[in-house]
């Protein structure tokens, strides 16, 4: 199972309590850069915001269903949350509640599901109602 197959399972497993978004930052290892043995596409550097949009038509195709965004081409949104290569964050009320390490090595999608199925006890114990719109 690949880590975004992975991901998208969980996402889907609580998608009652929390939205997914995937948001697909610079190329880590571009055919024209530091090229990875294992990558199953051969992406070149970004150029311009519309080679960007093209390898994230990729990932998209990988989790048919989930929202995806790509970073701009600054970068801003790799830089303010660390992401390079990839990174398990939960937000909640504009607030950072779950930063996972970063990846590959620190990528745990187990440690985003426990965050999660403690976060879907505490809404069934408490007396809040939430409300989908």
């Amino acid at each position: 199972m690949t880590r975004l197959s992975a991901f998208q399972r969980v996402a889907s497993q609580y998608a009652d309590i929390a939205d997914s978004l995937l948001v697909y930052i610079e190329e880590a290892h571009p055919s024209d850069g530091w090229v990875s043995s294992d990558a199953r596409y051969q992406i070149p550097k970004h150029c311009c915001l519309e080679d960007r949009l093209k390898a994230a038509q990729l990932m998209h195709s990988e989790v048919p269903g989930s929202n995806v965004v790509v970073d701009n081409m600054d970068n801003s949104s790799n830089a303010a949350y660390g992401a390079y290569f990839e990174r398990l964050y939960i937000l909640r009320d504009e607030r950072v509640v779950y930063q996972g390490a970063r990846g590959p090595e620190g990528y745990r999608i187990s440690e985003l599901r426990n965050w999660l199925e403690q976060y879907r006890n505490d809404l069934e114990n408490s007396r809040t109602v939430v409300v989908h719109v």
